[in-house]
């Protein structure tokens, strides 16, 4: 089967077969995607991680289709019904598409209007009338009045009830009908309810009209959650006459007396049942697209987040913001440890302006502090500014960290592990400090789905969104590499090959033992085999550990040959972060073997140059402007600093310090035609903009970067 599977992917994805086939081996062995990308390239032709996703999918959608077709083989064979040549079709079929059109006449429920006809004998008669060349129509269907069956009329319309389920289990119909729903349909609505608060973020799509096939994801998600709410009715506009002539080809076969008959039948069919089956197949799958774009655009946003630069092993004084409940204070290590917390109340109702000042001044110099995060919620804008007045006796930068499921992790069973003794305005605070010191290390604590990065994240399919989102965050931490001796449980079960039990039983080893001094000693945490051994230890860093190999990226398979290739140049282990130029020269087609091709040499010559150091870069410090403080104070044609916090296909969302975020649309960001905002712009990522327009009834901003030089 790998065979039949290894053709299709690769022809659907226009890959090349052997690495294609190589990859499902290695699924199918156990393999994880990240240890295949980075510690296989020679096995996949160095195909990006990207690419094995797609064929993953791919190879887990024609694994469930199999699975859908074993179980239609069986209900046809149990109903007697399975023919050699049916058998083939489905059998040889990967369109699951033709596959339940297959299937359609062997799944008709009995309570239809054909099935009742069906129990009153009629199905001869149907076929008297559908062979089309008969013309004694009504005198053949007397013989059919019963008890059930008053008179010819009633004979005839159940006999037309019979042909029009025939007509709509035809697969030929069924693709003229999908072809113009698909192809040449639009999509209009009708408002059911504009009076609503409700309704007033919909106004954009009163009376509104745009072809099935065009309209962008986030306005079609938009438009279901709109009807969703009842607050309007989605209707699909197709040419009804159109597709009644060329149905109408397709079943009537000559001018007989049955004609009129079977263009009744015709149209019953469509309006009744065909219509209405390929609409919700129609919905279907602008759903899914719609879906699968917006879940693109979150896994974009959320790696991105994940992988923002990290201020660093700092100790941070972090603050949730308040204004009646107060700022809650905590103060961390550089291990991210907490050593103090306290709440202040510099802002009103309370304004303990000088009590909530010498409280904060005494925790920085108290605990050697070097950096503070504030969180971006309510009273955060207030917080900065009133911090940004006072007076440290060092420099200390201070951050606005975005906040956004703080709380979600404060009440989390995670942060009752981590803090037993705290309330969940004091975890909250740790989670914003941690964040800042690393993002990636805190954020997977959290659901991906209250990270708030997302567009319509509650609006597409669950499942697969969970799926996506885990699979982004797992590429996100392997891509970085963890500290064995710091990380915590819940980011070891993201290492490839682990999981929940295994990263459990890492962390009590490694309280028993105090540190790990190599990436050997896993294999003697409990549970944790070769093949856990072999797809994690590349992704583990030990740092000051007994052999700096293993502060790297280079997995211990590939130890001999980095050995032999430091021998061969004369350098030695602790000399490597000096032979940077010497190894960047290293003729690596002299240590090509069988096992070890160039891709991975050049990988670890890569990992060589740079033993111990975060990929990520480092967090810099973003100023507001101090004159922005509310919406009202925003005017057209101000330039202002922003940080860009989400990502759309349409455009980007920008904080420029007030409660509201501003919007540049993909049309505003550049003096060129933009086809993906992710080309412009990067999550977090400080831009200049420009106030194009500002809606005060809505509260919305449009933004420009266009002409603002940066």
């Amino acid at each position: 089967m790998l065979n039949k599977f290894s053709d299709l992917i690769s022809a659907r994805l226009n890959t090349n077969r052997k690495y294609t086939y190589n990859i499902l081996s290695l699924l199918e062995e156990g393999s994880t995607i990240p240890f295949i990308a980075r510690y296989r390239k020679e096995m996949t032709g160095n195909m990006d991680e990207e690419l094995i996703i797609r064929v993953y999918e791919e190879f887990e959608g024609l694994k469930e289709l199999e699975k859908r077709k074993e179980f239609i083989l069986k209900s046809i064979e149990s109903q007697g019904k399975l023919t050699d040549e049916l058998q083939s079709k489905i059998v040889n079929s990967y369109d699951s598409t033709v596959i339940e059109d297959l299937y359609l006449p062997f799944k008709r429920s009995n309570k239809t209007r054909a099935a009742i006809a069906r129990e009153n004998g009629l199905e001869p008669l149907a076929k008297y009338i559908f062979e089309q060349n008969k013309y004694d129509i009504k005198k053949y269907a007397k013989s059919f009045i019963n008890e059930k069956v008053e008179n010819v009329e009633s004979a005839i319309n159940g006999a037309k009830d019979i042909i029009a389920e025939w007509i709509s289990e035809n697969a030929n119909v069924r693709n003229i009908v999908r072809n113009e729903f698909e192809n040449y349909s639009s999509l209009t609505t009708k408002v059911l309810k504009s009076d609503s608060p409700e309704a007033q973020k919909y106004r954009d799509y009163f009376e509104y009209e745009e072809k099935s096939d065009k309209i962008p994801s986030h306005r079609l998600l938009a438009l279901f959650r709109a009807e969703n709410e009842k607050i309007l009715k989605l209707n699909l506009n197709f040419d009804d006459e159109l597709i009644f002539n060329k149905s109408g080809r397709e079943v009537i076969k000559r001018n007989s007396a049955t004609k009129e008959i079977i263009e009744d039948s015709v149209k019953d069919s469509l309006k009744r049942l065909v219509y209405p089956s390929i609409e919700n197949e129609l919905r279907s799958k602008l759903k899914e697209k719609a879906d699968l774009e917006a879940i693109e655009v979150f896994e974009k946003n959320l790696k991105q987040l994940l992988l923002a630069a990290p201020v660093g092993q700092k100790r941070i004084l972090a603050i949730d913001p308040g204004f009646v409940s107060g700022c809650k204070v905590v103060c961390l290590d550089n291990n991210g440890d907490l050593i103090a917390d306290n709440v202040i109340y510099p802002h009103p109702p309370k304004n303990h302006y000088i009590e909530s000042e010498d409280v904060l001044l005494n925790m920085i110099e108290a605990n050697n502090i070097e950096i503070i995060a504030v969180g971006n919620g309510t009273a955060g804008r207030e917080t900065m500014l009133w911090l940004k007045k006072l007076e440290f006796e060092q420099k200390i930068s201070i951050f606005f960290v975005n906040e956004d499921g703080a709380s979600i992790y404060s009440v989390s069973k995670t942060a009752k592990d981590e803090f037993p003794d705290k309330d969940v305005t004091v975890r909250g605070a740790v989670s914003i400090g941690r964040r800042l010191m690393d993002p990636l290390a805190e954020l997977v604590k959290i659901s991906p789905k209250s990270i708030g990065v997302g567009q319509y994240q509650y609006d597409v399919d669950q499942k697969l969104l969970q799926e996506k989102l885990d699979r982004t965050v797992v590429s996100a931490v392997n891509s970085v590499g963890v500290n064995l001796n710091t990380a915590s449980e819940h980011l070891l079960s993201y290492i490839s090959g682990f999981g929940p039990g295994i990263a459990k039983n890492i962390v009590k080893f490694r309280s028993k033992i105090g540190e790990f001094k190599s990436k050997q000693q896993l294999m003697e945490v409990p549970r944790l085999g070769a093949k856990a051994f072999e797809q994690a230890t590349g992704f583990l860093r030990v740092k000051n550990g007994d052999n700096i190999l293993d502060d790297t990226g280079i997995h211990p398979e590939s130890y001999e040959i980095t050995y032999k290739i430091l021998r061969d140049n004369n350098i030695n282990l602790d000399d490597i972060r000096e032979k940077k130029l010497i190894l960047s020269k290293i003729d690596l087609k002299k240590y090509v073997t069988s096992e070890f091709g160039l891709p991975t040499l050049t990988d670890i010559i890569k990992e060589l140059e740079k033993p111990g150091l975060d990929p990520r870069g480092e967090q810099k410090e973003i100023n507001f402007s101090e004159n922005i403080t509310e919406f009202s104070d925003l005017k057209e044609g101000m330039t202002l600093t922003g940080i860009v916090t989400n990502i759309t296909n349409f455009g980007a969302f920008i904080n420029i310090g007030i409660k509201e975020k501003g919007l540049v649309h993909i049309s505003e960001m550049a003096d060129k035609f933009v086809k993906d905002p992710n080309a412009i712009v990067k999550l977090n990522q400080e831009v200049k903009v420009r106030i194009v327009s500002l809606d005060e009834e809505r509260k919305r901003i449009q933004l420009s970067m266009k002409g603002v030089k940066s």
